[in-house]
C-alpha cells in the first residue's frame, strides 16, 4: 500500500510539473549530441549511423545531461545508449516517459514528458516511437539499454524513458541486466584505473519482427566498454535473443563488424591494438566465471549466496502484487489519461467556438469599416467626377454655338433671301396655277366640243352630197 501511494504521488507530481525530467533532440546542424558528448571518450560519438531516421537525443534530468540514445524513428527503438556507471540507487522506481520532438520537432516542449500530459498537444504522437501501449498485452516487456540499476538515483529516473526501451522478453531482459550488472561491476569497474573514464555503449541490432507491427524486436543485443586511462583496453559482449543464457565476449572491432557497415563506436577502438594483454585476460576471466554463474572473488561467498536465495523467494512472493500494482497504476493512468483527454477536448470545443465567434465579429467589422471607408473615399471622387462632367458639358455647349455660328455665318446672303422668299413665291403662285389649271380643262372641253361639232357637221355633208348625187330629184309632190 505504501508503495502504490508513493507510485501514484510521483504520478501525479509528474503530471502537475511536466519539467520534472527532460530530454533534447539534437538538431540536424548541430554535430555529435551536444550537452552529452561528454558520454563518449575524447567527446566522439560513434560513427557510421548516418540513416535519416536516426535521432540523436541527450537525455536530461532536472536540466542536466545524464545519458545519450541514438533512436531509430523507423524500427521505433534505440540502436545505443550511451552513459558512464554510477553508484546504483538503494531502490528503483518506474515511470515511464516519451519524447515529444521525436514525433513534432516544431513543438516548444524540450522536455521528456509523461504520455498522459501531452496527449491532443503532440501532432502525431507515437508515429515515429514507441507507446506504452504498444506493450500492453504484447507479452513483451520495456527492456532499459541503459540499465537503471546501474545508475544512481537522478540517472535512474530518467533512463525510464521509450527511447531507452527495447522489446524483451521478461525473462530474457531479467537475464540481460543481471548479466550487465555483474560484468559492469565485478568485470569492468574493478579494471578501470578511473573509474570517470569508464564509458559504456549498450545497444540494440532490430529484426523484423516487430511488435504490434510497430516496435522492432531485436535480434541481438550488446555492449561495448572503453577505459580511457593509462593502459587502457576496450570490450564487447553480445548476447543473442534466442538464447537468454548466452554471453560472448569479443573486441570492439568484431562487434562493429556486425553492426552496420562503416560503424566505429569509440575513436580508434579506444586504444584495442595497444591494450594490456595482461589487463585483457583478467577481464575476459571475469567475463567468463560470470557466464559460467560463479561469484568473482572469494569473500562473503555462502552469504551472497544466501541472499541471493532470499532476494529470489521475496522475489516470487512479491511478483503478482508487483504486477497487481502495476496494472491497478496503468488503469489510474489510463483513468488519468483519458479525463484529461475529454477536459481538453471540452476546452478545445469551447475554446474553439469563442474564437471562431471572436472571428466572424472581427471579419465583419472589418468589412463594415472597409465598406464605409471605400464610400468615405468615394465621395471625393464622384464629386469631381460630376463637376469635370458638368465643366465638359459646358466647353461642349460653347463649342457647338460657336460651331452653328460660324456655319450660319458661313451660308451666302442671296441663298438665305432666296430660301426665306421661297414660301412666299409657292403661295402666291397657286392661284395662278389653278386659274392656268381651271383654263386648261376648259379649252379642252370646249375642244372636245368642237371635234364633234366638226365631226358631226362632216358627216352630215357627207351624207348630203351622196345623196344629191345618187338620187334623182322628185317633185315636192313626190
Amino acid at each position: 500500500e505504501g508503495t502504490m501511494k508513493t507510485s501514484v504521488v510521483f504520478l501525479l507530481c509528474l503530471s502537475v510539473f511536466p519539467g520534472f525530467s527532460q530530454g533534447r533532440v539534437v538538431g540536424e546542424g548541430e554535430t555529435g549530441f551536444a550537452e552529452c558528448n561528454v558520454f563518449f571518450p575524447g567527446q566522439f560519438p560513434p560513427e557510421g549511423f548516418t540513416e535519416p531516421f536516426h535521432v540523436k537525443i541527450c537525455q536530461q534530468y532536472n536540466k542536466e545531461p545524464r545519458f545519450a540514445t541514438l533512436y531509430s524513428t523507423k524500427d521505433k527503438i534505440p540502436l545505443y545508449s550511451a552513459f558512464k556507471y554510477t553508484k546504483p540507487a538503494q531502490y528503483e522506481e518506474e515511470n515511464w516517459l516519451v519524447e515529444p520532438q521525436i514525433d513534432d520537432p516544431e513543438n516548444d516542449l524540450q522536455e521528456m514528458v509523461h504520455e498522459a500530459d501531452i496527449v491532443g498537444t503532440v501532432t502525431n504522437l507515437g508515429a515515429n516511437q514507441a507507446l506504452t501501449s504498444d506493450y500492453v498485452g504484447s507479452g513483451y516487456e520495456r527492456g532499459l539499454l541503459n540499465p537503471s540499476l546501474l545508475n544512481e538515483e537522478d540517472f535512474q529516473m530518467a533512463t525510464y524513458t521509450l527511447t531507452n526501451a527495447v522489446p524483451l522478453s521478461p525473462s530474457l531482459s531479467k537475464s540481460w541486466h543481471r548479466d550487465i550488472r555483474k560484468v559492469v561491476e565485478q568485470a569492468l569497474v574493478p579494471h578501470c584505473s578511473k573509474k570517470d573514464h569508464l564509458y559504456l555503449l549498450a545497444g540494440a541490432i532490430p529484426s523484423s519482427v516487430r511488435v504490434k507491427g510497430k516496435v522492432s524486436v531485436p535480434e541481438t543485443l550488446w555492449l561495448a566498454a572503453c577505459c580511457d586511462a593509462p593502459e587502457g583496453w576496450s570490450l564487447g559482449l553480445v548476447k543473442k535473443m534466442n538464447d537468454e543464457n548466452s554471453l560472448e565476449d569479443l573486441t570492439v572491432g568484431e562487434l562493429e563488424k556486425q553492426l552496420l557497415a562503416g560503424v566505429h563506436l569509440f575513436k580508434g577502438n579506444c586504444g584495442e591494438d595497444n591494450q594490456s594483454q595482461e589487463k585483457t585476460e583478467a577481464i575476459m576471466q571475469a567475463v567468463s566465471q560470470i557466464r559460467s554463474g560463479e561469484q568473482v572473488g572469494t569473500s562473503d561467498n555462502q552469504e551472497a549466496k544466501g541472499s541471493g536465495l532470499v532476494r529470489r523467494v521475496a522475489g516470487i512472493i512479491a511478483t503478482p502484487f508487483i504486477k497487481l500494482l502495476e496494472l491497478l497504476i496503468y488503469v489510474f493512468v489510463e483513468l488519468v489519461k483519458f479525463v484529461f483527454y475529454f477536459l481538453w477536448l471540452v476546452i478545445k470545443r469551447v475554446v474553439g467556438t469563442v474564437l471562431d465567434g471572436v472571428y466572424s465579429l472581427w471579419t465583419g467589422v472589418i468589412s463594415y469599416l472597409k465598406a464605409i471607408s471605400m464610400v468615405l473615399i468615394s465621395i471625393p471622387y464622384d464629386v469631381g467626377r460630376v463637376i469635370i462632367n458638368i465643366f465638359l458639358g459646358f466647353l461642349q455647349i460653347i463649342q457647338d454655338v460657336a460651331s452653328l455660328t460660324y456655319r450660319i455665318l458661313s451660308i451666302p446672303v442671296g441663298f438665305v433671301l432666296h430660301l426665306a422668299a421661297f414660301p412666299y413665291h409657292s403661295i402666291c403662285a397657286i392661284p395662278s396655277v389653278l386659274k392656268d389649271m381651271a383654263t386648261g380643262i376648259g379649252g379642252t372641253f370646249s375642244l372636245v366640243i368642237d371635234a364633234t361639232a366638226a365631226l358631226l357637221h362632216g358627216f352630215y355633208y357627207l351624207a348630203g352630197h351622196i345623196v344629191k348625187r345618187f338620187v334623182p330629184k322628185v317633185s315636192s309632190d313626190d
